[in-house]
């Protein structure tokens, strides 16, 4: 069994990718009714949301992935698989993740936590980003992303909102930054030529040498200011006015990327749901507070999750190859001199030294664990 007291769990967000291993957990004849029940529940909510045709069990079974074309199909999916996890971990396996010390979630992730620690109704929510899918999906046609990145040093946040402030003012479209994924990487997403423009004006705008690698995929453009373009903030602040918040506080906290910080407290969730529309995911944010509150394991949610535990493995790997081997106690003051060779990491130490944690800190993939424990 896992323990719970010193453990953070994280959901994962829409990807390209959305089915994981969940048709091998409807296999499980212990799982599939449970299972089956939410697949069906999000199925309804977004045929209503849509008026399309949506039957997500079959989706499924037939190992279908959903296509940018069906992208409410694949938010639902996600969010209905997340809650049908941490039933059957609770109901059937006995592990009820609401007992961790907190949780953080990513873009879509975000709000199945807030769903699942009973801030707010499940449908309530769920349909707030199935009524702004088929916008999402019309702004995606002139949108591109670009990771950027600095192999070397950290990159200053201030001087890549000024940049892209700079670009967009020239009137060729919107960019944005869209995630802060770590000190030395970020996610932008832009219209048009736009991140071409950034990357000519780069050199002489930031103080990092930077590289950028556009994405061939293409991607909705939440937690953006591109968002504004067809009223979809507005639309849903309209529509969070009336979901019911809870009275009580949030079991356990839920920790914000739009905030940084613990902002789900009563009274205060409708603000961040609405900043959440349209602003950049601070992913860094929710690492380093995972580091620094002693957490010993984190608990991933959801089909197939990759850009949360990748994240804690680039930065356990970087620590780990700098840092020589051993446990947190063994760490020599010689070993982390080398963490030098990453000059971004080593300038967060030794002010940020609970970083040097992350090799030390479990991931556990919630749909391996309950596969593996079936």
């Amino acid at each position: 069994m896992l323990p719970l007291l010193n453990t953070a769990v994280a959901f994962r967000g829409y990807n390209v990718t959305n089915l994981g291993r969940t048709a091998e957990l409807l296999t499980v004849a212990a799982y599939h009714d449970i299972l089956r029940r939410h697949l069906d529940e999000a199925s309804e909510i977004c045929r209503s949301a849509t008026g399309q045709p949506v039957n997500l069990l079959e989706r499924v079974t037939r190992g279908e992935e959903a296509d940018l074309d069906h992208y409410a199909e694949a938010v639902a999916l996600v969010y209905a698989v997340e809650l049908a996890q941490l039933e059957i971990a609770r109901e059937v396996r006995g592990l009820d993740l609401r007992q961790s010390r907190f949780f953080f979630g990513y873009s879509l992730g975000e709000l199945t936590a807030v769903a699942a620690a009973g801030m707010y109704d499940s449908r309530a929510v769920l349909e707030i980003p199935l009524s702004l899918a088929e916008d999402c999906v019309a702004l995606t046609a002139d949108a591109t992303m670009g990771i950027i990145f600095s192999r070397a040093e950290m990159i200053v946040r201030r001087e890549v909102e000024r940049l892209c402030e700079v670009v967009t003012t020239e009137g060729r479209g919107t960019i944005a930054v869209s995630s802060w994924l770590a000190p030395n990487s970020l996610l932008v997403i832009g219209q048009h030529e736009t991140l071409r423009r950034f990357g000519e004006l780069a050199p002489t705008h930031l103080s990092a040498p930077v590289h950028i690698r556009p994405q061939e995929t293409r991607w909705p453009p939440l937690h953006t200011p591109i968002m504004w373009q067809r009223q979809i903030v507005d639309r849903a602040a309209v529509q969070m006015e009336r979901v019911t918040e809870a009275a009580s506080e949030p079991t356990p906290p839920v920790f914000s990327l739009v905030t940084g910080g613990y902002a789900y407290s009563a009274g205060l969730g409708r603000r961040t749901l609405r900043s959440w529309v349209d602003h950049p995911q601070n992913l860094w944010s929710a690492v380093s507070h995972t580091l620094s509150s002693g957490i010993e394991t984190v608990v991933h949610v959801g089909p197939e999750p990759n850009l949360i535990p990748a994240t804690f493995a680039r930065l356990s790997e970087n620590v780990s190859r700098h840092t020589g081997k051993g446990t947190w106690a063994n760490f020599s003051r010689n070993a982390v001199r080398g963490a030098a060779r990453y000059p971004w990491l080593a300038n967060l130490l030794p002010e940020r030294a609970f970083l040097l944690r992350a090799p030390e800190v479990k991931q556990v993939i919630l749909e391996d664990w309950l596969l593996d424990n079936s």
